[in-house]
């Protein structure tokens, strides 16, 4: 699976025990995103990402490049240690200053979409309403 946890489940177990990874969740509009959008498309979304912001081996603005909001991919980056070379080298054992393999990509967006999966089965959080915006409580046909 990667270099340091021999299975999803083992890499899940040990980043619950992280404070900072364990609070991560999707928002409500990346939640809808998400459910609206096919594995196939996402695991696209999430090789590209991955590529563009932390494939090369010396990424621009390392350690700082990753928004954590704004899509469902750079919460899941968050969440899963993929954010930057150096929560790379500590969640997945992958080495800094070289670039990241297609079979690396492949496995972190792999890492990525399980992770929305799982943060999918947990129960739907309430949608903020900011003031002055209102809340339709019922469908309106």
């Amino acid at each position: 699976m990667s270099q340091k946890f021999a299975s999803m489940d083992e890499l899940f177990e040990a980043l619950s025990h992280s404070a900072f990874r364990s609070k991560f969740r999707l928002s409500y509009a990346d939640r809808t995103y998400a459910e609206t959008r096919n594995d196939e498309l996402l695991k696209k979304h999430a090789k590209e990402i991955l590529h563009d912001r932390i494939g090369s081996a010396n990424p621009k603005n390392d350690g700082k490049q990753t928004p954590y909001k704004g899509h469902p991919i750079f919460t899941a980056q968050h969440a899963t240690g993929c954010c930057c070379r150096g929560c790379l080298y500590k969640w997945h054992g992958i080495d800094k200053g070289r670039e990241l393999t297609e079979e690396e990509l492949n496995t972190l967006s792999d890492v990525i979409l399980e992770w929305i999966h799982r943060d999918l089965q947990k129960p739907t959080p309430k949608k903020r309403v900011r003031k002055g915006e209102t809340l339709d409580l019922f469908d309106q046909d």
